[in-house]
């Protein structure tokens, strides 16, 4: 069977299933690991599919992929992305950090900074954050999802807009190819809004996954967001639309040799 071939097989044995291990692709195409592997990241990057941890499920529009997944996917583009974005905020800066795995990993690479001041809607932050003596770490009033430890509803809205704060970190699941925004939960959508417009300066931590993946609520568009943070080049529509808006690229680079060679492409998109 050829390649094409094998992707398309798989596409069909994965849909039909809703989700399918290593394991099983294995033996159904007698084949072996590292080729499974390979072929379903080829279509992982491709967008038909979604890699997760020891397989591969379809991708939905209308329900994320679970947290204990999502923590595993792409882990070490978005700790790169996470580094990336930490070395942007100064010291003694006042943060917004909302829910996300992406950005519970920038909230790690921000344990290096001094006397920040962080406002977040993310258990899992407020925790990383917490025993920094010099940090300041308010988390919003709200309903806690236990799926993720995100914190979310009116009460977290009213909180966010006391405060106008330096920057806002945020994630998504789905940035598309007319700069939309989107994600799965309107409630959490309603107060990354918040947090947009409560913070002078937006940043946007998102691996090249969001680029290949469609979600139903729009968030914003990327006209709201000062700096873009990846690991590789966006579309060509995105680069074009973040040209015409003047946000900030930073490609976080995947080899050892260019890691510490942050990109700041603004000027040569």
């Amino acid at each position: 069977m050829r390649q094409s071939q094998r992707h398309q097989a798989i596409l069909d044995f994965v849909r039909q299933r809703g989700y399918a291990s290593i394991e099983q692709l294995t033996d159904h195409f007698g084949v072996t690991p590292q080729t499974i592997r390979r072929d379903l990241n080829q279509l992982a990057d491709a967008g038909k599919l979604r890699r997760v941890h020891g397989g591969a499920g379809m991708e939905s529009s209308t329900v994320n992929t679970a947290y204990s997944d999502r923590k595993l996917i792409n882990h070490e583009a978005k700790a790169r992305i996470a580094r990336c974005l930490a070395e942007q905020i100064p010291d003694r800066s006042s943060l917004f950090i909302n829910i996300g795995t992406s950005t519970e990993l920038v909230a790690e690479a921000l344990l290096a900074h001094h006397e920040l001041e962080v406002i977040t809607n993310n258990l899992n932050v407020a925790a990383i954050l917490q025993h920094r003596e010099d940090f300041n770490v308010v988390i919003a009033g709200g309903s806690v999802r236990s799926r993720d430890g995100g914190i979310i509803g009116e009460a977290t809205i009213d909180f966010i807009n006391q405060f106008k704060v330096d920057y806002g970190i945020i994630g998504i699941s789905s940035i598309d190819e007319d700069g939309a925004l989107l994600d799965y939960d309107y409630q959490e959508v309603r107060v990354a809004q918040a947090i947009i417009n409560n913070s002078r300066q937006v940043f946007l931590a998102a691996d090249h996954s969001k680029f290949s993946r469609n979600a139903v609520v729009r968030l914003g568009n990327l006209r709201q967001v000062n700096a873009l943070f990846t690991d590789r080049d966006p579309p060509a529509a995105i680069r074009r639309l973040m040209r015409e808006e003047d946000i900030a690229l930073h490609i976080c680079p995947g080899t050892d040799a260019d890691e510490s060679e942050e990109t700041d492409l603004t000027q040569t998109l």
